[in-house]
């Protein structure tokens, strides 16, 4: 089928757009990049904007030596991946018996569930909160901070609903319970979500850092995302104090560009691996039959 003038007009604005607006999102790391690899000085005079200057690696060799940087980068590895695992474990969980309409309640706690999208508990009660059960400066503490989103535990139950009610009649015939029904069935069917899932989690247990500011104290505790804002601040406080720009000032700019790149080279180097569970998994409850 041939197409119209007025579809041919629509296809060709269409991809100048998504040219546009893949351009505006993949600038900021691309001149993140070439900021951390360029001349300190040709970033602090403005001079980097579409090609680094000079090819200057000394920031990057200094975050390798930085020790702190290294016992944040394995605190973030933790409470991300441990993180993650038990996010994905209470959604599960959550989950698969809300999905059963046998379920007595099932519609009041669903609704309270619901409740908790649009109400909280605001931060100082939160913080309060959290002090009274004595997680104040504790890995637990950061685990367990909104460990679960309630809108995750809604895709994942709508996903179990679309499994069919015949798979699991007939494993119970055959003498399965819930658990073997869960592990057995629904997981391995339920693929993309759980990988769709598991990379929120794991992207914003990666990025979080409000909350571990807030409830860390141990600079041994801390993640790189709070060491990393530690450096933005720094550097922003003696950009207001030092009227000249100073080598010093300079070189701590390019740190922080390079502490960028290390921070999210693992989200670049994960997320081909799982970009073909996303396709299906970012649908997750759009269908239902």
């Amino acid at each position: 089928m041939s197409r119209t003038t007025g579809e041919k007009i629509f296809g060709v604005v269409n991809i100048i757009f998504m040219l546009i607006l893949m351009a505006a999102t993949l600038y900021p790391l691309y001149y993140v990049v070439i900021a951390a690899i360029s001349n300190p000085m040709a970033v602090s005079m403005g001079n980097v904007t579409v090609w680094p200057q000079g090819l200057v690696l000394d920031s990057f060799k200094k975050v390798v030596s930085m020790d702190n940087i290294w016992t944040a980068y394995g605190n973030t590895i933790f409470y991300s991946v441990v993180g993650t695992a038990i996010s994905m474990t209470l959604t599960i969980l959550g989950g698969y018996p809300l999905s059963k309409r046998r379920l007595n309640g099932r519609k009041t706690i669903t609704i309270f569930i619901l409740v908790t999208l649009w109400f909280n508990a605001g931060m100082m009660p939160t913080y309060l909160n959290f002090q009274n059960l004595g997680l104040i400066d504790t890995r637990l503490g950061i685990l367990l901070c909104f460990a679960v989103d309630t809108f995750y535990v809604i895709l994942m139950r709508t996903f179990f609903e679309n499994v069919p009610d015949s798979m699991e009649e007939s494993a119970k015939m055959d003498g399965a319970n819930d658990w073997t029904i869960l592990t057995r069935i629904y997981l391995p069917l339920s693929l993309p979500a759980l990988a769709t899932l598991t990379m929120y989690y794991f992207v914003g247990r990666w990025n979080a850092y409000f909350w571990s500011m807030l409830l860390l104290r141990n600079q041994d505790l801390v993640p790189l995302q709070v060491l990393l804002k530690k450096l933005i601040v720094e550097v922003s406080y003696n950009n207001n104090e030092t009227f000249d720009m100073s080598a010093n000032v300079m070189t701590e700019q390019t740190i922080v560009y390079a502490t960028i790149v290390v921070a999210v080279l693992p989200m670049l180097v994960m997320y081909p691996f799982i970009q073909r569970f996303f396709i299906k998994g970012i649908m997750v409850g759009a269908i239902k039959g």
